[in-house]
């Protein structure tokens, strides 16, 4: 609020004209009041609220230029500020660019024409404003800039509220906003109380409401509208609310459908990515195994190799003994003169070869040593494969387990979309028949008001009929009166006139004493003959009437069968919208339900795909135990061969014992031998 004051101020300095003070003093407390909230910035608040202040056009203009630029207001209330013309439009025209007000209040401003023109710019123009207040102006009284403001409503699609009370609006201006709700998808309230709509903007916001289906709230007090209109107008709107409750709500279920079914796709997602993690580690840790199996395996290779050298250079050694026995055996008779370096070099040969003896004995007994050793290492080795094989096979079952669980739970799952499946086709039952019911009760209610209808016709037409037979009752009596007054007044008269031969017969007798009585006579007859004609002319006066009566009856009769004809039609027209709609939801159920044969469907491929994976799993647990029976019956045939080996070596030993045995006592024998000859001369 601070930055939009001093902008209001800057402007008004750089026009050359000083800002109101009732402005300034309203934008200083409302800063204050932004600035002492609790959690809220220095001085700033979306509100700005100048009803009451009457503005001037030059601070309209300096308003306008403010708010075509501002960012931070959202409410602006201009109610009871006495706009001028010129300063109405340009405010209104400046917030055309603006993009934040949500919410505009021009009550009581006495706007007019050229107002009304601004605020069609303004709604064509403006896709940020949701609330409109227009109370207490008189917009209605220009048809042009009317239909201007109706067309710029026509084309707008944000706003929601508008507030059209007291703005004088005739049932042409009813007309053009019946045109704007034809076309207009977004209004939802329009409040046009207290206006001169009348009869005819009634039926034209009614027609206009047929086509409408975004308008859930009209106000209509005050406008001379028939109760029967106000209640087509509340009934269309009802139908409104009706469907757009119905609308959100499917919405909401779907939406709600769509979250489960995607939190079902990422679930199953994630655990088949946690399954081929897992399967990927078995992969490796069994590479791992089967390479550091064939590196043990080169291993015993090269220990074999290398006890293969070490019977190599003994059985090589041993030759070279042999070899020097034979060339001792045959520098023997060379050596008589030598003997005592003969025997000095036989105890040191003695030596040598006993250390030679021990140390190979020792050799021996540690290559067997390391042999037994690498023998246990290779039987914990075993033993260790054999451990990671059973945690293999372990942990195969407990993916059996696991693909298992995800069977029941994928299981379970299809099981709650069935039932959901179930509870949507029950509430599609449920709203069939309950639109059936609808139907067959609006069927019974307008069979009711027809038969109401129907009744009252027959009481008016037979109470009709009474009534003209009364009056032809009536009028035979009069007739019969009339003729019984002719034939009284024709034999009066032939009375008259055989009297009046007898006057004549008489008179020459009697005239001047009878003259005077039958002029009297003559007189009575004359005005009883005149009372009969006026009683006659009464009577056929009182059948005209009752004629003119008749044929007003008539009228009303055709009138009710017109009014009765026109509630068939309204009765078919809300049968037929009954229908479409009912078609529509029909309509809007079977996408549902295909929605979710669709799920089922790519459920099922995900079944499938389970069922892929378990056999892939069957198949390399297969592949594993079949690799480790191959990796087990080497390791027993390693095993044979070291035994074999290990017999062989043992021969060996026997047999080279057994030369050096035979060598020794060889040596002893040549050797004693040797001495006793040598010795024997002597004695």
């Amino acid at each position: 609020m601070e930055d939009f004051r001093r902008t209001f101020v800057r402007l008004c300095k750089e026009n050359g004209i000083e800002a109101q003070e009732s402005v300034l003093t309203h934008l200083h407390e409302a800063r204050g009041v932004a600035g002492g909230t609790p959690g809220s910035g220095s001085g700033s608040s979306t509100r700005l609220d100048l009803s009451g202040h009457s503005l001037s056009t030059e601070t309209c203009a300096a308003l306008g230029r403010a708010l075509s630029h501002d960012t931070a207001l959202t409410e602006m209330v201009l109610s009871d500020c006495m706009l001028s013309e010129e300063g109405a439009k340009l405010l209104i025209n400046s917030l055309c660019s603006n993009a934040t007000i949500r919410f505009l209040d021009l009550k009581g401003n006495n706007l007019r024409s050229s107002g009304a023109e601004a605020l069609g710019k303004l709604l064509v123009r403006n896709k940020t404003i949701r609330r409109l207040v227009l109370e207490w102006n008189a917009l209605g009284m220009w048809d042009e800039a009317f239909s201007m403001l109706c067309e710029g409503l026509a084309t707008n699609s944000s706003l929601a509220q508008l507030d059209l009370r007291n703005n004088q609006i005739t049932h042409q201006g009813a007309a053009e906003l019946g045109m704007v709700l034809k076309r207009n998808s977004t209004l939802q309230e329009l409040d046009l109380r207290w206006n001169n709509i009348g009869l005819l903007g009634g039926r034209a916001l009614q027609e206009g409401l047929q086509q409408n289906r975004s308008l859930i709230r009209l106000e209509m007090a005050g406008n001379n509208v028939p109760s029967d209109t106000i209640k087509a107008l509340d009934q269309a709107i009802s139908h409104n609310a009706d469907r757009m409750n119905t609308m959100r709500e499917s919405r909401t279920k779907t939406q709600v459908l769509s979250k489960e079914i995607q939190t079902l796709k990422d679930q199953k997602s994630r655990q088949y990515l946690n399954l081929m993690d897992t399967i990927d580690k078995q992969r490796d840790e069994m590479g791992r195994s089967s390479r550091n199996a064939s590196l043990r395996l080169g291993q015993l290779h090269e220990a074999l190799n290398d006890r293969k050298s070490a019977v190599n250079s003994l059985t090589a050694k041993l030759h070279m003994s042999e070899a020097a026995l034979a060339l001792s055996e045959q520098k023997v008779t060379a050596l008589g003169d030598q003997l005592s370096r003969v025997q000095q070099e036989r105890a040191e040969l003695k030596e040598r070869q006993a250390r030679d003896m021990q140390k190979e004995v020792e050799d021996n007994t540690l290559r067997e040593a390391k042999l037994h050793k690498d023998l246990q290492a290779v039987t914990e080795r075993n033993h260790h494969l054999q451990h990671k094989v059973d945690e293999l096979e372990r942990r195969c079952k407990l993916q059996q387990e696991h693909v298992f669980e995800l069977k029941q739970e994928l299981t379970n799952t299809t099981a709650e979309l069935k039932l959901r499946l179930t509870q949507t086709e029950e509430r599609l039952d449920m709203e069939k028949r309950r639109s059936k019911q609808a139907m067959v009760d609006m069927d019974a209610l307008r069979q009711k008001e027809v038969d109401h209808v129907t009744r009252h016709l027959e009481d008016v037409e037979r109470k009709t009929q009474e009534r003209v037979l009364k009056l032809e009752g009536q009028r035979i009596t009069l007739e019969e009166e009339l003729s019984k007054v002719k034939a009284a007044g024709v034999a009066e008269r032939a009375q008259a006139e055989e009297e009046l031969g007898k006057v004549r017969a008489q008179v020459r007798l009697e005239e001047q004493q009878n003259l005077s009585g039958l002029e009297e006579k003559l007189r009575v007859l004359r005005q009883g003959r005149d009372e009969a004609q006026h009683l006659c002319t009464q009577q056929k006066q009182t059948v005209a009437d009752l004629h003119a009566k008749l044929g007003q009856q008539c009228v009303e009769m055709d009138a009710l069968r017109r009014r009765m004809d026109e509630l068939q039609q309204d009765l078919s027209g809300k049968d037929q919208e009954k229908v479409a709609e009912v078609s529509r939801v029909r309509v809007e159920l079977q996408e549902q339900i295909g929605h979710l044969q669709a799920e089922r469907t790519a459920q099922g491929g995900l079944k499938e795909k389970i069922s892929a994976l378990e056999r892939e799993i069957k198949v390399l647990s297969s592949n594993h135990r079949e690799a480790v029976l191959d990796k087990e019956s080497e390791i027993s045939s390693l095993l044979e061969r070291l035994r074999m080996r290990d017999g062989e070596i043992q021969r060996m030993r026997e047999d080279e014992a057994q030369r050096a045995s035979a060598l020794h006592s060889a040596i002893l024998t040549y050797v004693q031998g040797s001495s006793m000859g040598h010795f024997s001369p002597k004695k």
